[in-house]
């Protein structure tokens, strides 16, 4: 860890569990900030702690729980155990972020909320995430939240069922826009010299990251469907074709030079100048019997040789991976962050991939 690090001296106590909360406190850790993360003694802890695969023991730190949590001190509390809250109130009066995920009165209930600590300490950043802001009451887990704004029903191939991303992709959208929260609220304590209570809901924070698919809808009607990885406004783009040495590899033509540079890697350049593909709207409406020529065309190639082409040409292509390939590669390799945590070498991928100089 940089030891120069500007958030050497940044006091965060994280009293979150699950991925969200926790995704912010590493986020910091990583900065090199002082992150004590409370779990509660009375369930054993984080309840990630738990959620195991089936080859992993019952001794191992699990790899759920470490994904999110590296470089912080941990802590067990009773919140209803007199010292081990006066224990806890003491650090809070020197904190400076606190991360919650308080259940709707859970805060309260144990005199945790801000209206109670920004008494004790003016400074303090206090953020709260919360599931549901529409009912604050309701029970949210990704899926739900999946389920809820729109993911699910727009994710699938055209004859499967509304499917849920393999990604707590809820919650870590959640946790950008937390960490975001907490950065300006930093910018307003050393301008201010104020505190800040910031919050964000997995709800709000899901339907903010519906972009151009809530526009389609907003601006003319259209509801996304499941239509697979294809890209409802560009061709090709998303269509997914195997190669000689049978890889799959997937497209993302997003020009008209581009597709035009495509067709004459493959020997095909009269596509080029064919009427049903001569623009993005003539292959979006012609998208069936193109993937159909382009398949018959790119099983002619190795995909390693195929990419490169492409590549050299700048035309966007990519290889489906698995987690093992990911990681195979350099980049990835670059990406893992590893500790002792209890007696287990654990591993994770960093929060951070920007770099400031």
């Amino acid at each position: 860890m940089n030891q120069d690090s500007i958030f050497k001296d940044l006091k965060i106590i994280e009293l979150a569990s699950v991925l969200a909360g926790p995704s912010v406190g590493m986020f910091f850790a990583e900065l090199g900030a002082n992150v004590t993360k409370y779990e509660n003694k009375v369930t054993k802890g984080d309840v990630t702690r738990h959620w195991k695969l089936p080859n992993e023991t019952k001794e191992d730190v699990s790899a759920y729980f470490s994904s999110i949590n590296y470089h912080k001190k941990y802590q067990l509390i009773n919140y209803k155990d007199v010292t081990d809250f006066n224990n806890l109130m003491a650090k809070i009066k020197v904190a400076d972020i606190i991360i919650c995920n308080f259940k709707e009165g859970g805060a309260e209930k144990f005199k945790l909320d801000y209206r109670s600590l920004k008494e004790i300490n003016s400074k303090l950043i206090y953020c709260q995430l919360n599931g549901f802001s529409s009912v604050p009451e309701r029970v949210a887990f990704d899926v739900v939240l999946q389920a809820e704004c729109g993911y699910m029903y727009m994710n699938g191939q055209p004859d499967s069922a509304p499917t849920k991303m393999p990604l707590a992709l809820m919650d870590i959208l959640a946790a950008h826009q937390l960490k975001e929260g907490v950065l300006v609220a930093l910018y307003k304590l050393l301008k201010t010299g104020k505190g800040s209570y910031v919050s964000t809901s997995l709800e709000e924070s899901s339907i903010a990251a519906l972009a151009n698919q809530a526009s389609n809808y907003l601006m003319t009607g259209k509801i996304a469907q499941r239509i697979g990885s294809i890209h409802p406004n560009i061709a090709p783009y998303g269509e997914l074709f195997e190669t000689k040495d049978q890889q799959q590899v997937v497209l993302a033509i997003g020009s008209d030079a581009q597709f035009c540079k495509l067709v004459s890697i493959l020997n095909v350049s009269s596509l080029g100048v064919d009427k049903r593909f001569l623009t993005n709207k003539n292959r979006i409406d012609n998208r069936g019997v193109l993937a159909t020529i382009l398949r018959k065309e790119i099983i002619k190639f190795v995909a390693e040789e195929l990419i490169k082409a492409c590549t050299k040409l700048g035309v966007p292509i990519g290889q489906v991976k698995n987690m093992e390939q990911v990681f195979a590669g350099e980049t990835g390799k670059k990406m893992v962050l590893e500790e002792m945590i209890e007696n287990t070498q654990t591993k994770r991928v960093k929060s951070i991939s920007f770099s400031i100089r």
